[in-house]
């Protein structure tokens, strides 16, 4: 048996030893002539198989009547079966419902109601509109005088204004003579100028240590952490 390195020995075959190469696979020899002027495809078993169009079976009818085997004739059940068999019971203390249309006896038959059920008896008199429209005005159909409260009176009458209220400006206000004639300071013309946007890293020097930078002095933790680990220090 060769070892790998003989068989890495081995010279790589030629494969360009086939000048007309059709195919995008190499092949042994080289493929034949086409003298028609179309190309014949064979279908393989199974796209003939996929061609075929698709078996549509009728629904058939289950008759609603079950045949009841034999085993199912002579079952027993057991005691488990028999219990979940049980319709369930109700709750307790459930009452079954009232009837919609319950006998009335004859004292309520018989009752004469008061003056206080016959006003509870009465429909709500609502407000009825005249004509239709954005204009239209409630009219009660029953005007009922009431005396109202104290407190309704307090809400329904309007607030007044603050005894310290003076009324909204004018629009077009004077202005004084001071702001007429006011110069502004060189600070105020500094300020009222638009900023001026330079491009990202137009001036800047990465080299420029800056002043404070160099009269900086290290806190003793600095200096701590600027030592090697111990473990990483050699003895020798």
């Amino acid at each position: 048996m060769a070892t790998l390195t003989q068989m890495l020995a081995q010279p790589k075959p030629n494969r360009l030893r086939y000048p007309d190469r059709r195919s995008v696979y190499w092949l042994d020899q080289l493929p034949p002539e086409k003298t028609g002027s179309t190309t014949t495809t064979e279908l393989t078993p199974r796209w003939s198989e996929l061609c075929r169009s698709k078996k549509f079976y009728a629904q058939v009818t289950i008759s609603p009547v079950w045949e009841v085997s034999e085993w199912a004739l002579k079952a027993v059940p057991s005691n488990r079966l028999c219990s979940l068999a049980q319709p369930r019971a109700p709750a307790v203390g459930w009452q079954p419902d009232r009837l919609l249309l319950a006998p009335l006896n004859r004292v309520a038959q018989t009752a004469v109601a008061t003056s206080r059920i016959c006003q509870l008896a009465q429909p709500k008199r609502r407000l009825v509109l005249e004509g239709s429209g954005p204009k239209s005005k409630p009219v009660p159909m029953t005007h009922i005088p009431c005396k109202a409260s104290a407190h309704i009176e307090l809400l329904a009458s309007p607030k007044s204004d603050h005894p310290k209220f003076e009324g909204e400006r004018s629009v077009c206000r004077p202005v004084s003579r001071a702001a007429l004639n006011y110069v502004a300071s060189p600070r105020l013309h500094e300020l009222s100028s638009p900023k001026e946007r330079k491009a990202l890293f137009e001036g800047y020097d990465p080299y420029i240590v800056s002043r404070a930078a160099r009269s900086a002095s290290p806190s003793p933790r600095i200096q701590q952490l600027c030592l090697p680990l111990p473990r990483k220090c050699s003895s020798n």
